[in-house]
């Protein structure tokens, strides 16, 4: 009888030491569902820290980022908003939302905060890039060429000189879109620009 009292003491103890997952943890776990491709987990664990702590601004901003990469755009754009209205100043938030309102169709909006976003931080090529990409859209394709450039500037990658090749090739200069083809295809250069770095 003394055992099993000693062994449910323990268990108690145990149960009472052990600390429950705090809103750093769970979010924390869940950027490691992102970059596993793991969305819906990382959703639940996005929502867990938020519970915990709905004052953690970044976790609504990384939230945000795992709907966008969904498609739930309303939803992507709810947490960037909230994320934004707590703290104006976070450049990477304003990037990740412009993103969202380009894949939306409102482009002009986009534009203005991807502006708002190099404002904030000009050293960042993400933030040109997502402009680049509103600029193409918008036919505007002088303004894109000259993001573009300025990416390739900071940080050479595939995607970012296919993207450049392909507005060349919609201004209706195939000599200049099929040079960055090729160095696309040939050079040494990272595949992408970034995967992730909007959601931080």
């Amino acid at each position: 009888m003394k055992n099993i009292a000693t062994i449910l003491t323990g268990l108690m103890c145990l149960g009472a030491c052990m600390t429950l997952p705090t809103s750093a943890e769970y979010a924390a776990r869940a950027d490691g569902y992102v970059k596993d491709g793991k969305l819906e987990k990382a959703i639940t664990a996005y929502n867990k820290a938020l519970t915990i702590n709905p004052d953690n601004l970044e976790v609504y901003a990384s939230r945000g980022a795992a709907h966008y990469f969904m498609g739930h755009f309303d939803l992507a754009q709810q947490d960037f908003e909230r994320a934004l209205k707590a703290n104006p100043y976070h450049a990477d938030t304003y990037t990740a939302y412009g993103s969202v309102l380009a894949a939306r169709g409102d482009y002009k909006s986009a534009l203005t905060i991807l502006n708002m976003a190099i404002d904030l931080n000009p050293r960042k090529p993400e933030n040109y890039f997502s402009r680049a990409g509103v600029y193409f859209m918008l036919q505007d394709y002088s303004k894109a060429i000259a993001d573009y450039n300025t990416v390739l500037q900071m940080a050479p990658a595939r995607d970012v000189i296919n993207a450049r090749g392909a507005t060349y090739l919609r201004m209706g200069n195939k000599e200049l879109a099929e040079q960055d083809f090729k160095a696309a295809k040939e050079g040494d250069f990272p595949d992408t620009l970034s995967v992730y770095s909007q959601i931080k």
